[in-house]
């Protein structure tokens, strides 16, 4: 996908991206503690059955099931030689669902880069270039880069993919209730720096319910000039007794609280966790009927 593809797409309102993907892999028997991408790679036939129903829905873009498909991330489970092969094999999977593109998905390794931790600048270029790369040749149409959590990571992410290929690079970070970053810095920043590196768009995801963001988003939107993603949680979890979370926020009442983030500036939005093809379902209904919404 061509940057002024990109651009096309955008010029037809609203775009709805997917979902939750890893509690809805857990429900469709993915076990506890295991390397996601590597099983979603052995058992294809859940994600598919996943983004299938998420383009039923009305997602226009999906994200391949390649979120900590890095070097860093897989070395927990003793594949960090497997990222080329993960990679391409898992956006070829997601290749197989008719009627959206499909985003190559990375995230952080979750540890700061230097001086507030120990990752270094070019050892976490290298980690998301070659990530970055195996994306683009399995044929990823744009990048996602999301749940970041500083806004030094995501430009590192940013410069690394465009080193490696000229996709579209969509970037959203993580914040806390005032719009602060976990590595420090805050949403606003990011946004404006990621803006200026040349990101196709940015916003957030992830950590907060829509309920939370009207001011944020709307302060983002008077900030940045290129799109603004917003992503959020089907609200703020409690925790049950087995340890799962638990997020209050049906679709209706998430889809209500996304149509006033759309009228305050939102362009691209979406769910994270606790959502499941039927948010997505009741965001795009509220599309339908949205005067923003081409």
């Amino acid at each position: 996908m061509t940057k002024t593809q990109w651009q096309t797409l955008l010029q037809q309102g609203t775009v709805l991206l997917d979902g939750a993907t890893g509690s809805n892999l857990m429900k469709l028997g993915m076990p506890r503690g295991v390397c996601t991408e590597a099983w979603v790679a052995e058992h294809p036939e859940a994600i598919l059955e996943l983004q299938r129903a998420y383009v039923k829905a009305g997602s226009q873009i999906v994200y391949a099931p390649t979120f900590s498909a890095n070097r860093h991330s897989l070395a927990r489970h003793g594949l960090q030689d497997q990222v080329r092969e993960l990679n391409r094999r898992l956006v070829q999977i997601s290749k197989e669902v008719e009627g959206a593109l499909v985003a190559g998905d990375m995230t952080t390794t979750g540890v700061p880069m230097e001086p507030l931790g120990t990752m270094g600048y070019n050892e976490l270029f290298d980690i998301y270039a070659e990530q970055a790369q195996a994306l683009a040749e399995a044929g990823a149409d744009l990048m996602v880069v999301e749940t970041m959590l500083g806004v030094d990571e995501t430009a590192v992410a940013l410069e690394a993919i465009g080193s490696v290929c000229e996709l579209p690079v969509l970037c959203t970070v993580s914040i806390q209730a005032d719009g602060g970053l976990y590595f420090g810095g805050s949403c606003f920043e990011a946004a404006r720096t990621l803006q200026e590196l040349g990101a196709s768009a940015v916003g957030i995801n992830c950590s907060l319910g829509p309920e939370q963001l009207c001011s944020i988003v709307r302060n983002l939107r008077e900030l940045i000039h290129i799109p603004l993603i917003v992503k959020p949680n089907a609200g703020m979890p409690t925790i049950s007794d087995t340890g799962d979370a638990i997020y209050p926020m049906d679709p209706h009442s998430f889809a209500q609280h996304m149509s006033k983030l759309i009228q305050v500036g939102a362009d691209i939005v979406g769910g994270c966790c606790g959502t499941s093809p039927a948010y997505i379902a009741a965001l795009k209904a509220v599309l339908k009927n949205s005067p923003s919404h081409k």
